[in-house]
């Protein structure tokens, strides 16, 4: 998507270790218009799949699951980081954050996936894949079916994509934005077919 693609390379910063920082329109403070584009993006590459609920994480998969969930008219559920008095019963799975080198135990209730929903999962980033696998494994604890998983960035340099298509067979994987390399502080795109 060029005009993402375009806002990564104006105000997208590469920090030490393969780290992309997009604070100021994305991770932080957000362009609720570009978010409403991606979203759009979104709807567009996953018109042709019957989506009954998308499912993200906290916290910046929200903004554009929220607007994707609108155009699609379909319900938006997030990972819990810490469970709510609220939440009764979970699935329940732990995730790996690239950025931040640290676990999370990450929840969902049972009470909004179920079995047989078709899901399509969007997030910000796919680094490693740890976050998206996590996500499937709450899907399949369930008894619901990942039949897509949609990005805004891609780092494919970190095979993130590989470990995903392994644990959600058959399901369509799409990134708005496919980095090649942060070397020497330079962002690459991957060519677009």
């Amino acid at each position: 998507m060029k005009e993402l693609e375009e806002r990564i390379l104006k105000d997208g910063k590469c920090l030490l270790g393969g780290i992309l920082k997009v604070d100021n329109f994305i991770n932080h403070q957000m362009d609720s218009a570009l978010m409403f584009s991606c979203a759009a993006e979104f709807m567009r590459l996953f018109a042709d799949l019957k989506i009954d609920k998308i499912l993200t994480i906290e916290a910046s998969g929200i903004a554009p699951a929220v607007f994707a969930g609108y155009l699609m008219r379909v319900p938006v559920v997030f990972a819990k980081k810490a469970v709510p008095k609220t939440m009764s019963t979970a699935f329940v799975t732990t995730v790996t954050s690239f950025t931040k080198k640290r676990d999370y135990t990450v929840f969902v209730s049972r009470e909004y996936l179920n079995a047989g929903e078709r899901i399509l999962i969007i997030d910000d980033f796919l680094a490693c894949g740890n976050a998206a696998c996590g996500l499937a494994d709450l899907c399949h604890q369930a008894g619901a079916s990942v039949v897509a998983l949609g990005f805004l960035v891609e780092k494919s340099f970190q095979g993130g994509r590989d470990l995903i298509a392994r644990a959600t067979p058959g399901a369509r994987i799409e990134s708005l934005a496919s980095i090649a390399s942060l070397d020497n502080g330079i962002i690459e795109f991957n060519a677009r077919d």
